[in-house]
């Protein structure tokens, strides 16, 4: 079934992808050492204020990669309240019938409006709160991991094979398959989860923010645990969920490619053909304190004194070292 848009639904496209647009924007204006040091001095020092810009930051970038990927359920739930004056009487009738028991009422612009800011606010705030507890609950392997020698670094390099091991087979999973089957039709979402009114608008937009995590979750772990919160990657995986999204019945191959690539690499990473090192554990390896870097200085952070070589020159966002028997290549995002 096409989706046919009235003038309604063209305005909220338009303001999905400019709002999606200027996030972008925002986003490449922000340095990547300010983004690292608000990241690191959240997940060392739990520092409140880092904690709130990283959180504000985290939220401008799902607004960023997730509202295109929405845009779909945001416009046919603007349809079942009844958005438009120009909607006709048998889509209407063709809404409701496919609502079954539960129809929905068709309601004035203003109410219209709020239910579906209040249904895309209650999607984005999931993902806020999924951001804040990665960023903490990877913090707690991270700091009792971090001692500077290399035994530690090789227990580092397993853990991030086995993160990306399991968030490669995740995308084979029946639960991925369940999520990502309401995620990419709207239509069976709402037949399971309609309610009326703001409240459930509410419950709505919570229940999609839930799906939405359990389709897309392995990235943004990935994107916290490795340090992968550049442009690049955040493009990368933006794509990636627009097309097992959007790209009906085939969604579910975009994300089983992308699972086998995250195996291969993770498996790679275990063997040591691959080192993934993120932008905290590489300065303590290597024992450098007094090089310069884009870290947070000593003098600027009155802890211990580990909590300042934990945080002391972390440059760039990721590194990727290749090796082999007679050389050694790095790769620096």
């Amino acid at each position: 079934m096409v989706l046919q848009l009235n003038k309604v639904q063209k305005i909220i496209l338009i303001f999905l992808i400019l709002t999606s647009a200027g996030s972008w924007l925002l986003l490449s204006r922000q340095s990547d050492a300010d983004n690292n040091n608000v990241m690191m001095r959240a997940m060392m020092l739990y520092d409140p204020v880092a904690i709130s810009l990283f959180t504000a930051s985290w939220t401008v970038g799902m607004a960023a990669m997730m509202l295109p990927a929405i845009t779909p359920m945001a416009l046919l739930y603007n349809r079942l309240i009844g958005g438009g004056d120009d909607t006709t009487h048998r889509q209407k009738q063709i809404d409701e019938n496919l609502m079954a028991e539960e129809k929905p009422k068709y309601n004035n612009k203003k109410s219209v409006s709020l239910k579906l800011i209040v249904f895309v606010t209650c999607y984005l705030a999931v993902w806020a709160l999924t951001g804040v507890a990665l960023l903490l609950g990877w913090s707690i392997p991270l700091n009792s991991l971090l001692g500077g020698n290399v035994k530690q670094q090789e227990l580092v390099d397993t853990i991030f094979g086995v993160v990306l091991i399991l968030s490669g087979l995740y995308q084979f999973s029946p639960l991925k398959t369940k999520c990502l089957g309401y995620c990419e039709s709207p239509m069976s979402f709402f037949m399971k989860r309609w309610r009326n009114g703001v409240w459930g608008a509410v419950r709505m937009g919570v229940y999609h923010g839930l799906y939405c995590l359990g389709c897309c979750w392995p990235y943004f772990l990935l994107m916290v645990a490795l340090g992968w919160m550049n442009l690049l990657w955040m493009g990368l995986f933006a794509a990636i969920i627009f097309g097992e999204k959007i790209w009906s019945r085939y969604g579910i191959w975009v994300a089983r490619i992308a699972g086998t690539g995250f195996v291969i690499t993770g498996l790679f990473t275990m063997i040591g053909i691959i080192t993934l090192q993120n932008n905290v554990t590489v300065n303590n390896i290597q024992g450098s304190t007094s090089s310069s870097g884009s870290g947070i200085s000593s003098e600027k952070i009155k802890d211990s004194k580990s909590n300042d070589n934990k945080m002391s020159n972390m440059k760039g966002m990721s590194f990727i070292t290749v090796s082999n028997d007679s050389s050694e290549s790095h790769l620096t995002i």
